[in-house]
C-alpha cells in the first residue's frame, strides 16, 4: 500500500466521519455503537466496503423522514448489525475457524 493510498484513505475516512457528525446526537450515538460492534465482529472487509457508508445513507434518510433512530433499527442494535452481516465473512467467523483448527 503506497503513501497515496494512505492519504486517500484518510481523506475518505474524514469525509465519512463528517457525515456522522452531521447526524442528530441520538443517531451519532447509535452509529458509534454499531461501528464498534461491527469492527469487533463484523465483516473482514468492513473498512473497504460499503456497509458503513450505507448505514449513514440509511440514517440520513431516516432523519429526512423525521424518524427516531430506534424506529429505523429497533431496540436491539447488535441484532440489527448481525442481520446486516449475516452473509459476508466476519471477524467472528475467522476467529472461530482458527480456534477450531488449533483444537484439531
Amino acid at each position: 500500500m503506497g503513501i497515496q493510498n494512505l492519504i486517500e484513505g484518510k481523506k475518505q475516512w474524514r469525509a465519512h466521519m463528517a457525515r456522522v457528525k452531521a447526524l442528530p446526537p441520538d443517531y451519532q450515538i447509535v452509529y458509534t455503537e454499531m461501528q464498534k460492534y461491527l469492527f469487533k465482529v463484523g465483516p473482514v472487509d468492513l473498512a473497504d466496503g460499503n456497509l458503513l457508508p450505507g448505514i449513514i445513507d440509511f440514517f440520513e434518510e431516516g432523519v429526512t423522514a423525521g424518524k427516531q433512530v430506534l424506529e429505523l433499527i429497533g431496540d436491539d442494535v447488535a441484532a440489527f448489525c448481525d442481520d446486516l452481516v449475516k452473509d459476508p465473512r466476519t471477524h467472528a467467523n475467522t476467529h472461530q475457524e482458527s480456534r477450531s483448527t488449533q483444537e484439531n
